[in-house]
């Protein structure tokens, strides 16, 4: 018997589309964020750079080289605002700089500035002490204390993140002011800070918080494991005062009874002491009193904050509506309840200025100033 007369009959099978099957997957969330423009590429050359000075004013002052090599200078900066946490990518030619005395204490931003260089090298000095940038490294700068220094043409990206938002945890309180950050730990920061630079386009709105919660811890990491964090003279004794009794306020912003009686007896500092150190902010009460408005602003902006205004008065440390109410207005220049207006969330580019100023541009500034203040 041959093989083949047992070999089962072909069946022609006949082939029909598959039914499309429902998904259960949710389309992907749009993108949340609108980076903030600026560049001096479309001036003439010998506007450039009062251009550029104008723009970073409220951070710091910046000259030329004694010697430019050209009349040109062409700078770019683009901001990101992930509402607890501003990522600026920035390129500039050769210049000095300096965050003066009377500078810090016009404008109280005391943020965290973290800078990572792409290219180039910076000098920067606080108190006799030089921090050295350059590529590979992770450099931890407080806002709320004078600098000077100098750069070479650089490209850097940058974090602006709220003093907060370091303090609650026992490193925080360790963290030395002006120091470069390297090591295996620093490395893997840059390559997760080069990750989320790549995304900002493409982060949901869901993104952010998380992206920032993941950033600041993965900072507070480096700075525990690196030894340059305790190779840093202390500041003297007034900006020491000065940093002791901001981190008490900010811990303590909340509580009815953070008074200068309280600071002066936890702190151990005379009542003449405190008046002195703060005398060019307005005085004790009054930086405790915008650090609350400030808090109070932040809120208002988030749209998933649905208090009522009066409530988060009152959460904020105000005792009285109508107080809170003409303090906000006299320090933003609108009501609370119009910043309770805004159509879109704070960290989007477009509209971070409340209805009355619909029509003006936001700026990098504003954005500054009501930075985090309500973790």
């Amino acid at each position: 018997m041959r093989g083949d007369d047992t070999a089962p009959a072909k069946v022609e099978r006949r082939r029909y589309p598959r039914s499309a099957q429902p998904s259960n997957e949710e389309p992907p969330a749009p993108p949340a964020l609108e980076p903030l423009l600026f560049s001096t590429r479309e001036l003439e050359p010998a506007d450039q750079f009062a251009a550029w000075q104008a723009y970073v004013a409220p951070l710091i002052d910046i000259r030329r080289p004694d010697s430019p090599s050209q009349a040109e200078f062409v700078a770019d900066h683009a901001a990101w605002n992930l509402g607890g946490m501003l990522v600026v990518q920035q390129s500039t030619p050769a210049h000095s700089y300096i965050r003066s005395e009377a500078k810090v204490r016009s404008n109280l931003i005391d943020h965290w500035h973290i800078s990572v260089l792409r290219n180039g090298r910076t000098w920067t000095e606080v108190d006799g002490h030089v921090s050295e940038g350059e590529p590979g490294k992770v450099e931890l700068r407080s806002l709320g204390h004078p600098f000077r220094g100098r750069s070479t043409e650089a490209r850097v990206l940058s974090l602006y993140l709220p003093r907060e938002l370091l303090f609650d945890v026992p490193a925080s309180s360790e963290i030395k002011n002006n120091i470069a950050l390297s090591g295996t730990y620093t490395k893997l920061l840059i390559e997760y800070l080069d990750g989320v630079e790549a995304n900002l386009s493409r982060l949901a709105a869901v993104d952010l918080p998380h992206v920032v919660q993941t950033t600041r811890d993965m900072i507070l990491t480096c700075v525990s494991a690196s030894a340059s964090n305790i190779a840093v003279p202390e500041q003297h004794s007034t900006l020491a005062l000065m940093e002791r009794v901001r981190r008490f306020v900010q811990r303590n912003l909340m509580s009815p009874d953070l008074t200068t009686d309280r600071i002066c007896r936890e702190l151990g500092v005379s009542r003449t002491r405190l008046y002195q150190v703060f005398e060019p902010d307005g005085g004790v009460h009054h930086y405790i009193q915008r650090r609350r408005l400030l808090s109070a602003h932040a809120a208002l902006s988030d749209v998933s904050n649905r208090q009522q205004i009066v409530d988060i008065a009152f959460a904020v440390g105000f005792s009285s509506a109508a107080h809170f109410s003409r303090a906000f207005s006299k320090e933003f220049g609108y009501s609370p309840r119009e910043a309770r207006n805004v159509a879109v969330p704070l960290y989007l580019g477009h509209a971070v200025a409340p209805m009355s100023e619909v029509e003006s541009a936001p700026s990098f500034n504003k954005w500054l100033k009501t930075l985090g203040h309500s973790r």
